[in-house]
Protein backbone atom coordinates (compact mmCIF):
# COMPACT_ATOMS: atom_id res chain seq x y z
CA UNK A 1 0.00 0.00 0.00
CA UNK A 2 1.45 3.40 -1.03
CA UNK A 3 1.37 6.37 1.35
CA UNK A 4 -1.08 9.16 0.49
CA UNK A 5 1.64 11.66 -0.37
CA UNK A 6 2.85 9.41 -3.18
CA UNK A 7 6.29 9.11 -1.60
CA UNK A 8 7.63 5.92 -0.14
CA UNK A 9 8.13 6.19 3.65
CA UNK A 10 11.94 6.33 3.36
CA UNK A 11 11.84 9.04 0.68
CA UNK A 12 9.34 11.03 2.74
CA UNK A 13 11.66 10.83 5.79
CA UNK A 14 14.65 11.94 3.70
CA UNK A 15 12.61 14.88 2.39
CA UNK A 16 11.71 15.90 5.93
CA UNK A 17 15.35 15.68 6.98
CA UNK A 18 16.36 17.96 4.10
CA UNK A 19 13.67 20.47 5.04
CA UNK A 20 14.95 20.49 8.63
CA UNK A 21 18.55 20.86 7.48
CA UNK A 22 19.39 17.49 8.98
CA UNK A 23 21.51 16.39 6.07
CA UNK A 24 25.18 15.61 5.83
CA UNK A 25 27.35 12.83 7.15
CA UNK A 26 26.07 10.63 9.94
CA UNK A 27 28.17 12.53 12.48
CA UNK A 28 26.90 15.92 11.28
CA UNK A 29 23.28 14.80 11.53
CA UNK A 30 23.89 13.34 14.98
CA UNK A 31 25.52 16.61 16.13
CA UNK A 32 22.58 18.66 14.83
CA UNK A 33 20.02 16.41 16.48
CA UNK A 34 21.97 16.57 19.75
CA UNK A 35 22.15 20.37 19.47
CA UNK A 36 18.38 20.53 18.90
CA UNK A 37 17.87 18.33 21.95
CA UNK A 38 19.91 20.69 24.15
CA UNK A 39 17.98 23.72 22.88
CA UNK A 40 14.74 21.82 23.53
CA UNK A 41 15.87 20.92 27.05
CA UNK A 42 16.91 24.51 27.76
CA UNK A 43 13.51 25.74 26.57
CA UNK A 44 11.74 23.36 28.91
CA UNK A 45 13.88 24.38 31.87
CA UNK A 46 13.36 28.06 31.06
CA UNK A 47 9.62 27.56 30.89
CA UNK A 48 9.58 25.83 34.27
CA UNK A 49 11.70 28.64 35.75
CA UNK A 50 9.30 31.25 34.37
CA UNK A 51 6.31 29.39 35.77
CA UNK A 52 7.94 29.04 39.18
CA UNK A 53 9.22 32.59 39.51
CA UNK A 54 5.98 34.13 38.22
CA UNK A 55 3.96 32.06 40.67
CA UNK A 56 6.16 32.84 43.68
CA UNK A 57 6.16 36.53 42.80
CA UNK A 58 2.38 36.62 42.36
CA UNK A 59 1.87 34.97 45.75
CA UNK A 60 4.33 37.38 47.39
CA UNK A 61 3.33 40.66 45.70
CA UNK A 62 -0.25 39.94 44.74
CA UNK A 63 -1.85 39.82 41.33
CA UNK A 64 -3.06 43.41 40.90
CA UNK A 65 0.00 44.16 38.71
CA UNK A 66 1.95 41.62 36.62
CA UNK A 67 5.02 41.76 38.88
CA UNK A 68 5.95 38.18 38.03
CA UNK A 69 6.00 38.84 34.30
CA UNK A 70 7.94 42.07 34.81
CA UNK A 71 10.48 40.29 37.00
CA UNK A 72 10.83 37.42 34.52
CA UNK A 73 11.27 39.82 31.60
CA UNK A 74 13.80 41.90 33.54
CA UNK A 75 15.86 38.95 34.79
CA UNK A 76 15.69 37.19 31.43
CA UNK A 77 16.86 40.31 29.61
CA UNK A 78 19.67 40.74 32.14
CA UNK A 79 20.69 37.08 31.80
CA UNK A 80 20.81 37.05 28.01
CA UNK A 81 22.68 40.37 27.87
CA UNK A 82 25.20 39.23 30.48
CA UNK A 83 25.76 35.79 28.94
CA UNK A 84 25.93 37.04 25.34
CA UNK A 85 28.56 39.61 26.24
CA UNK A 86 30.56 37.38 28.58
CA UNK A 87 30.72 34.51 26.08
CA UNK A 88 30.77 36.53 22.84
CA UNK A 89 33.73 36.73 20.45
CA UNK A 90 35.39 39.40 22.60
CA UNK A 91 34.15 38.01 25.91
CA UNK A 92 36.17 36.79 28.86
CA UNK A 93 34.73 33.28 28.85
CA UNK A 94 34.83 30.82 25.97
CA UNK A 95 31.54 29.01 25.48
CA UNK A 96 31.03 26.57 22.62
CA UNK A 97 28.26 27.40 20.18
CA UNK A 98 26.10 24.60 21.56
CA UNK A 99 26.28 26.00 25.10
CA UNK A 100 25.44 29.51 23.86
CA UNK A 101 22.45 28.12 21.96
CA UNK A 102 21.33 26.06 24.97
CA UNK A 103 21.43 29.13 27.20
CA UNK A 104 20.33 31.95 24.89
CA UNK A 105 17.90 30.18 22.55
CA UNK A 106 16.72 27.44 24.87
CA UNK A 107 16.85 28.61 28.48
CA UNK A 108 16.31 32.35 27.91
CA UNK A 109 13.92 31.70 25.03
CA UNK A 110 11.79 29.43 27.18
CA UNK A 111 12.12 31.75 30.15
CA UNK A 112 11.06 34.83 28.20
CA UNK A 113 11.02 35.84 24.55
CA UNK A 114 11.43 39.39 25.84
CA UNK A 115 15.10 38.58 26.42
CA UNK A 116 15.64 37.99 22.68
CA UNK A 117 13.81 41.22 21.85
CA UNK A 118 15.95 43.11 24.36
CA UNK A 119 19.24 41.72 23.04
CA UNK A 120 18.32 42.42 19.42
CA UNK A 121 17.31 45.99 20.31
CA UNK A 122 20.55 46.47 22.28
CA UNK A 123 22.54 45.24 19.28
CA UNK A 124 20.79 47.80 17.05
CA UNK A 125 21.61 50.58 19.56
CA UNK A 126 25.25 49.49 19.77
CA UNK A 127 25.47 49.54 15.97
CA UNK A 128 24.16 53.12 15.96
CA UNK A 129 20.84 52.07 14.43
CA UNK A 130 18.76 54.28 16.73
CA UNK A 131 15.84 54.60 14.35
CA UNK A 132 15.62 50.84 13.84
CA UNK A 133 15.99 50.22 17.57
CA UNK A 134 13.19 52.69 18.34
CA UNK A 135 11.02 51.18 15.63
CA UNK A 136 11.66 47.73 17.09
CA UNK A 137 10.63 48.88 20.58
CA UNK A 138 7.53 50.79 19.48
CA UNK A 139 6.57 48.25 16.84
CA UNK A 140 6.98 45.27 19.15
CA UNK A 141 5.05 46.80 22.02
CA UNK A 142 2.26 48.23 19.87
CA UNK A 143 1.94 45.21 17.57
CA UNK A 144 1.98 42.76 20.47
CA UNK A 145 -0.67 44.76 22.33
CA UNK A 146 -2.79 44.90 19.18
CA UNK A 147 -2.27 41.16 18.62
CA UNK A 148 -3.27 40.38 22.21
CA UNK A 149 -6.35 42.59 21.82
CA UNK A 150 -7.29 40.93 18.50
CA UNK A 151 -6.86 37.50 20.05
CA UNK A 152 -9.03 38.59 22.95
CA UNK A 153 -11.73 39.93 20.61
CA UNK A 154 -11.71 36.75 18.53
CA UNK A 155 -11.90 34.51 21.60
CA UNK A 156 -14.66 36.65 23.14
CA UNK A 157 -16.63 36.39 19.89
CA UNK A 158 -16.20 32.61 19.86
CA UNK A 159 -17.18 32.45 23.52
CA UNK A 160 -20.35 34.39 22.79
CA UNK A 161 -21.28 31.79 20.15
CA UNK A 162 -21.04 28.95 22.70
CA UNK A 163 -24.68 27.93 22.50
CA UNK A 164 -24.91 28.05 18.69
Amino acid sequence: MRPRSGLRPRRRWNRLLRLGALTGTGRQVTDRILNLFWIFLGGGLGTLARFGLSGVTARWAGETFPWGTLLVNFTGSFAIGFFATLTGPEGRVFAPTGLRQFFMLGLCGGYTTFSSFSLQTLNLVQEGEWLRAGANVVGSVVLCLVAAWLGHVLAATLNAMKGN
